[in-house]
């Protein structure tokens, strides 16, 4: 301990002879100023904490001390995590009330500087079952953890390229200028972008610690990308039928599968059993803010034929039509009617807990798609709007667009929650990247006062997507990124020499995705990849590999790492395109071209020794190529459809092929 004192009585000595236009964090000849973490911080704050100082470490070769709480006497110079009284008196022209959701603040002067931002937690309830492990250190807010990995980004310079790939530029001289830096993201459910990076979703890895410091997935709204009802009909449906759709034929049977089911929405009942389940889950996460109001999947089939149902849709509604066990016929759009279900849950929530900021969630999906014609969202209901104009073709973004605009004009909460499907190749791992569509799009969503993301999903497939993942994450946090620079920024960091060839291959092949679906408008273009990404087309982008490589060869190893990791993806590029050529030419013959099928098989087998020689998290081969035409249980996999032999594109395809419709 007296060691350990005296190690920090010199430390504190160190710091009074700083620079008086600079704040200096490390110089060669001192020791690094420490860093001082609010008492009492919550786990993740600490963490971000350590983080700093290990960052510091890996650019300077010094690492400073991290105190909880200030010492005695305090410090000339210190790095300030999260707001304590003495930051007050260091900084008395700084605003330290922070006023919006997970604001942050980063304030330097010539001796020291603060790195703060909103958190709000509840010490009793930090931990909470995850999809697949525990969450733990959770809060409501964690502002001051965020605002650290700002200030690792933006003023240490470092880049969190992809899931255990990073970049840091060593300097034994550490400073930054004096500042006043404030910002709160406008979209605060960010983490439903990668949904498998959520917390608890699975367990800890580079993955999930890339999303972290993205400032992802520490975000302040937990919003929900499915269904809410789906366990009542095997909850239920013995003991009260009645909670449950009228059918056509007076039965109250389960249409299309039990899970599936739809309910009677204008049956008190069900209003007081939902209550009655909401009540139970905040007895077991006193800190869960929002709950899942959506009717079960499975759009067109089986919804309410009872009087006070159909009395609540509007007439004027789009019409679709609907269908039930023997019978089909045309209606209104269903959104008036979920509209009221959802106003009704809302305002029992609010009654019921009138001390809590809770909200009900609504997807604007299927038959409820288009924006309601009388009823209107009440403000503790968010809008959860399967708007598909992600990644989409121009015609195919017009109504989805439409749709949203008008939502936004009628609800006080929306939240984006695209179907992503395989418009070219995504979910395969082929380079589907379009970032300047995306950036747009990003740009529209914020227009419309969005609050939340959830995409219906990347698989992660980093060396054919990675650029695209690294703009998504960015945008998510500030929609308005100026993506070009940014862009710019990640091809220099991640190639170095290299970047202008590696940014031309990248531009390539987003240039291509781009006229492919342009060119092609169905929504299952991706059986057609092999039309576009041609011979040609490999050629050139082959080359501006090759010319990567050799302004590589004498330049640092990380960038020969980097190159070989996109090389990787433009092999399992080209492996799937002429698995889907060879498959074309198999479906032609109705199974019998045994050269075609041999192919196929062959590059089946290739990617078994991919899978050993690739780099981790370089393709998701769990999501491709995984398993050779079946899923567990005998079912057909969907996601090996049209690249194995076991599994060839369905009639049912074929009949779409040139269809445009719901998603």
């Amino acid at each position: 301990m007296k060691h350990t004192l005296t190690l920090i009585a010199a430390l504190l000595a160190a710091f009074v002879t700083a620079s008086a236009v600079d704040l200096v964090l490390v110089d060669k000849d001192k020791l690094p100023i420490p860093i001082v973490v609010f008492k009492d911080a919550p786990p993740r704050t600490r963490d971000a904490a350590v983080k700093l100082a290990d960052y510091i470490e890996k650019i300077s070769g010094k690492k400073p001390f991290v105190l909880l709480g200030a010492s005695e006497p305090m410090p000339a110079s210190a790095i300030w995590i999260g707001v304590q009284p003495e930051v007050k008196a260091l900084f008395p022209e700084t605003d330290f009330d922070f006023k919006h959701p997970e604001e942050t603040l980063i304030v330097a002067n010539e001796k020291h500087v603060v790195i703060a931002g909103r958190d709000r937690w509840d010490p009793q309830h930090m931990e909470a079952k995850g999809r697949l492990s525990t969450k733990t250190g959770m809060q409501q807010e964690y502002g001051t953890a965020n605002a650290v990995f700002t200030f690792l980004r933006d003023q240490l310079g470092v880049r969190w390229l992809w899931p255990g790939e990073e970049d840091v530029i060593k300097k034994e001289h550490i400073a930054i200028a004096a500042c006043e830096v404030r910002f709160n993201p406008q979209i605060r459910a960010r983490a439903g972008l990668f949904t498998k990076l959520e917390l608890g979703d699975h367990k800890e890895g580079p993955d999930m610690e890339w999303a972290r410091v993205q400032r992802l997935q520490l975000d302040s709204m937990e919003l929900d990308g499915g269904h809410g009802f789906g366990h009542w009909w095997e909850k239920y449906s013995k003991t009260h039928p009645g909670y449950f759709a009228l059918q056509p034929d007076g039965s109250r049977s389960p249409h299309p599968t039990p899970n599936n089911t739809k309910l009677c929405e204008s049956n008190p009942k069900v209003w007081q059993q939902w209550l009655a389940e909401v009540e139970e889950q905040l007895r077991e996460d006193p800190t869960r803010r929002v709950f899942n109001v959506s009717e079960n999947d499975g759009y067109d089939f089986g919804h309410c034929v009872c009087a006070d149902c159909l009395a609540k849709d509007h007439p004027d509604g789009e019409k679709f039509t609907f269908r039930w066990r023997g019978k089909q016929e045309e209606r209104p759009a269903l959104t008036d009617r979920q509209v009221v279900f959802a106003n009704t849950l809302g305002r029992m929530l609010k009654e019921r807990y009138p001390d809590k900021d809770l909200y009900v969630q609504l997807l604007a999906y299927g038959y409820s798609r288009p924006a309601p014609i009388a009823a209107v969202p009440d403000d503790n209901v968010i809008i959860a709007n399967v708007g598909n104009f992600a990644m989409r073709g121009a015609k195919e973004r017009e109504v989805p667009m439409q749709q949203h605009t008008a939502w936004a004009a009628k609800a006080k909460h929306i939240m984006w929650r695209p179907n992503l499907g395989n418009p070219a190749g995504v979910s395969w791992g082929m380079p589907d990247v379009p970032i300047t569509q995306l950036a747009e799009d990003f740009r529209f969503a914020a227009k419309t006062q969005c609050i939340g993301l959830y995409f219906d999903m990347f698989w992660y497939h980093w060396s054919t997507q990675g650029p695209l993942y690294y703009a998504l994450v960015h945008l998510a946090w500030n929609p308005h990124t100026d993506v070009k620079a940014l862009m710019d920024d990640y091809h220099q960091r991640t190639y170095g020499p290299a970047a202008a060839d590696m940014k031309a291959y990248w531009e390539l092949l987003e240039r291509t995705r781009m006229e492919f679906v342009a060119e092609n408008p169905s929504p299952f273009r991706a059986f057609d990849v092999p039309q576009k990404y041609t011979a040609e087309l490999f050629a050139k982008a082959q080359a501006h590999l090759d010319s990567a490589a050799v302004k590589l060869v004498t330049a640092d190893e990380k960038f020969r790492r980097r190159l070989h990791f996109a090389r990787c993806g433009f092999e399992f590029t080209k492996l799937c395109v002429d698995t889907r050529a060879a498959m074309q030419q198999l479906e032609a013959s109705k199974g019998k071209d045994e050269a075609a099928k041999a192919r196929v098989l062959a590059n089946w087998e290739r990617t078994v020794i991919m899978q050993k020689e690739f780099p981790r998290y370089a393709i998701n081969w769990m999501a491709t190529f995984h398993t050779p035409g079946s899923a567990p249980g005998g079912k057909r996999d969907k996601r090996s459809e049209g690249l194995h032999p076991n599994s060839p594109i369905t009639p049912y395809t074929l009949k779409r092929m040139q269809a445009v419709g719901l998603e």
